[in-house]
């Protein structure tokens, strides 16, 4: 078994393997080339310097009173906002948000959506 095992590593090391160089100088092309539209605008807008360019981010809230509201962009009429109320809640109180009109959580708190323009 020992000599069978020997006889076919010297057989594998006497198999000549070549590669040819061009093969790995190659490197991936940027994957801004490759990209194409809503892709391509959000990984431009990252080149620009905008590392959040839907807005996806957690915002911290404000005052949030009804004379200053917390602002909240968007690029449509209505978004859909989470609002985590106390600070050890486990889960997240949803609303939509309306364009010019103001919404109160349920933790007294104003929200109010501003235009941003679109990626």
């Amino acid at each position: 078994m020992a000599g069978l095992c020997g006889r076919m590593a010297l057989n594998v090391a006497r198999r000549n393997v070549s590669y040819t160089p061009v093969r790995f100088c190659k490197m991936m092309n940027d994957p801004l080339e490759h990209a194409t539209g809503i892709e391509k605008r959000e990984l431009l807008a990252k080149q620009a310097g905008n590392d959040n360019p839907f807005d996806m981010k957690v915002f911290k809230r404000g005052a949030g009173t009804k004379e200053s509201p917390n602002l909240i962009p968007s690029a449509f009429d209505a978004r859909l906002v989470g609002c985590i109320c106390e600070e050890d809640q486990t889960f997240v109180q949803w609303m939509w948000l309306y364009q010019g009109t103001p919404k109160r959580c349920e933790c007294g708190h104003w929200f109010k959506l501003v235009e941003k323009a679109p990626v």
